[in-house]
């Protein structure tokens, strides 16, 4: 058996809203989507570059929640991009809640964090220098051995 794709597969309260939101955010582009006469939307899929992202509402009958109904994510979508300051500003400025300022990080990216209105946090990356695994993790021990102390 081989695996081809894996697309996330996000949950949110408002999922038109979430569509603009990452069409400005992010750019985003709307694939197709699917409604129900309520103006629920049971499917959708957006395009960030070259990855499909899939996203509905909730469905709290079917156990569909999401992060603002749980009370927070567990996980992060990471966004590669050339330029983390600008994307960072231009997510800031279509709604996104700063958690982490843009900031060069040990392994070798410039890397920010936010959180969309729907409670999904993002990761915005830019490298700014190859580091090898072994540099990384000799990078990682000193940090985290400091932090120890």
């Amino acid at each position: 058996m081989k695996i081809h794709e894996v697309f996330p597969y996000l949950r949110v309260h408002d999922a038109a809203a979430a569509i603009e939101f990452y069409g400005r955010a992010f750019g985003a582009t709307e694939g197709m989507r699917l409604t129900e006469a309520s103006g629920r939307i049971g499917h959708a899929q957006i395009s960030l570059g070259h990855t499909t992202i899939m996203l509905s509402d909730e469905y709290p009958e079917h156990g569909i929640r999401g992060p603002i109904s749980l009370g927070g994510t567990t996980f992060a979508m990471h966004l590669h991009v050339d330029d983390v300051d600008a994307l960072h500003l231009q997510a800031i400025a279509a709604g996104a809640t700063e958690i982490m300022p843009p900031k060069d990080q040990f392994y070798g990216e410039r890397t920010s964090k936010i959180r969309d209105p729907f409670g999904h946090e993002w990761l915005l990356g830019q490298e700014i220098e190859k580091v090898s695994p072994d540099d990384m993790q000799d990078r990682y021990t000193e940090i985290t051995s400091r932090s120890a102390e």
